[in-house]
C-alpha cells in the first residue's frame, strides 16, 4: 500500500477538501434551483392604445347592437345573429325595482303613483321612428326635425329622464343645441310596471313638471312646465319584460 501523507497530512487534505467541497455546494446552489430571477414585464395596456382605449369605452346597452361597437376591438368574432334576448324573471326585476328605489331614494321621499285619470292617451305602441313619436305627443315639431337617429343618445339623458336601472335601450335619438334639447328613446326593463312608474313620476315630479298619470289604451306619464316636458308610455314587452317610450324636450 503506497502513502503519499503521512497521519497528520492526510487529516488536513480531508478537511481541506470537505470546505472546497461545502463551497462549490453553496456555489451550484442557486444554478440547480428551479426558480429563475424575476423579469419585470412591459404594461400591455400601457404600450397598446388600442387596447387601453377598448378597455375603457364605455359598453353599448342595447343587446342586438352591442355586438356591432368593434372600432377597437382588441379581438373581433363576426356574428350573422343578435345576442339571444333577456327574460325576465323574479330576479332580475326584483334587482332592477331595488336599484331604481336606491336611486330615488338618494334625492329624498319617494312619492306615490297616483290614480289615473279618465281621459286617454295616443297609442304609441304601433308608432316606430323618433319623429311620429314626438308628433304624436304633441312635441315641438322644430326641435323633432333635427333629430338625429343615435343609440349614444341614451347615454346623454338631461334633467328628469333618466333611464331605469337595468334598462336595455332598444332606439334612440336626440338633438343638444341652444334652440332645444330632446331626447327620444325606447327601451325594456325586467321591473315590473308599477316600478316602472314610480320611478318616472318621481323624476317627472321632482322637475315640477306636474305629472299626470293615465291607465288608457297604456299606462303612462304626462308631465309639461313652462319650457320642459316628459312624456312616458309603459306597457307589456315581450319575454316578460316591460317596454317603456321615454320622450322629452325642452326648449
Amino acid at each position: 500500500m503506497l502513502t503519499l501523507f503521512g497521519q497528520g497530512q492526510g487529516v488536513e487534505m480531508h478537511r481541506s477538501l470537505s470546505a472546497l467541497a461545502a463551497l462549490c455546494a453553496v456555489a451550484v446552489l442557486p444554478s440547480c434551483s428551479d426558480e429563475l430571477p424575476a423579469v419585470a414585464e412591459p404594461d400591455i395596456v400601457a404600450t397598446d392604445p388600442l387596447l387601453a382605449r377598448a378597455l375603457t369605452d364605455p359598453l353599448m346597452v342595447d343587446p342586438d347592437l352591442a355586438y356591432r361597437n368593434e372600432a377597437n376591438a382588441a379581438v373581433t368574432i363576426r356574428y350573422d345573429h343578435p345576442l339571444p334576448p333577456l327574460t325576465a324573471t323574479d330576479e332580475l326585476a326584483e334587482s332592477a325595482s331595488n336599484l331604481a328605489r336606491v336611486k330615488l331614494l338618494e334625492d329624498g321621499p319617494i312619492p306615490e303613483l297616483p290614480l289615473p285619470v279618465s281621459d286617454t292617451v295616443p297609442n304609441l305602441s304601433n308608432i316606430t321612428g323618433a319623429r311620429a313619436l314626438v308628433e304624436q305627443v304633441g312635441g315641438p315639431a322644430d326641435c323633432a326635425s333635427r333629430l338625429e337617429d343615435d343609440i349614444g343618445w341614451a347615454a346623454q339623458m338631461p334633467g328628469p329622464s333618466a333611464i331605469m336601472p337595468h334598462g336595455m335601450t332598444q332606439q334612440a335619438a336626440g338633438v343638444e343645441s341652444a334652440a332645444c334639447s330632446m331626447r327620444v328613446v325606447r327601451y325594456l326593463t325586467p321591473a315590473a310596471m308599477d316600478s316602472v312608474m314610480q320611478f318616472h313620476l318621481a323624476l317627472s315630479d321632482r322637475a315640477r313638471l306636474g305629472p299626470v298619470v293615465y291607465d288608457s289604451p297604456e299606462r303612462a306619464i304626462v308631465g309639461k312646465g313652462r319650457e320642459e316636458a316628459l312624456v312616458v308610455h309603459v306597457r307589456p314587452g315581450s319575454g316578460g319584460l316591460t317596454a317603456v317610450d321615454l320622450i322629452y324636450w325642452k326648449k
